[in-house]
């Protein structure tokens, strides 16, 4: 079940969501609007290494904005830093956005119970186009978990986006295969 703007404004006084800024203007019929942060982050290498740290290339986005080009991809970030401690949020590109061929997740757009933090946006475009930090660019949605969660994603010790970051933090694949259980499916020769 998705929560009402009613239910968001309630879990907000009882402390299971928290979004930092928070703009009454912001909140819809059942999501919160969230902005583009001041950065943007680029790749360094043109060819990706699921079990190599890739490293990224930070930039701020100029008052005048700046100009996303197709065929590139761009981690960006919401301006909000977010909590949520008993509910799962989906983070979706507003339609006014995606109209703009904008896309502002390629596959993250569920977070866990626990996550606290900005989200990080991994962005293409479809045509070149402007944008400007602070602009709107998705909206945050909860749904109700069934039953208990046995561990809140702020409480595992291998959580990999865990740190508090107002900048784009860049993939950390390259991490799961060092972890203890983690399984990495190796195939047959």
């Amino acid at each position: 079940m998705i929560l009402s703007d009613e239910n968001i404004l309630a879990e907000m006084k009882k402390g299971t969501i928290k979004i930092e800024p928070f703009h009454p203007e912001c909140l819809g019929t059942n999501s919160y609007d969230v902005h583009l942060g001041k950065w943007l982050a680029t790749y360094d290498d043109e060819i990706l290494d699921a079990k190599k740290h890739n490293k990224i290339h930070r930039f701020e986005i100029p008052d005048e904005g700046i100009v996303l080009e197709p065929g590139k991809f761009y981690l960006g970030v919401t301006y909000e830093y977010t909590e949520t401690h008993a509910h799962v949020p989906f983070l979706e590109g507003k339609s006014s956005t995606g109209r703009l061929g904008i896309d502002i997740h390629a596959t993250a757009g569920k977070g866990d119970v626990g996550f606290c933090n900005h989200w990080t946006l991994e962005i293409s475009v479809h045509k070149p186009v402007r944008v400007y930090a602070g602009m709107p660019v998705g909206q945050l949605i909860y749904f109700d978990v069934s039953g208990e969660v046995k561990v809140k994603y702020n409480t595992k010790a291998n959580a990999k986006y865990g740190s508090r970051s107002d900048v784009p933090v860049e993939s950390m694949m390259w991490k799961n295969h060092d972890l203890s259980g983690a399984i990495w499916i190796k195939s047959k020769k």
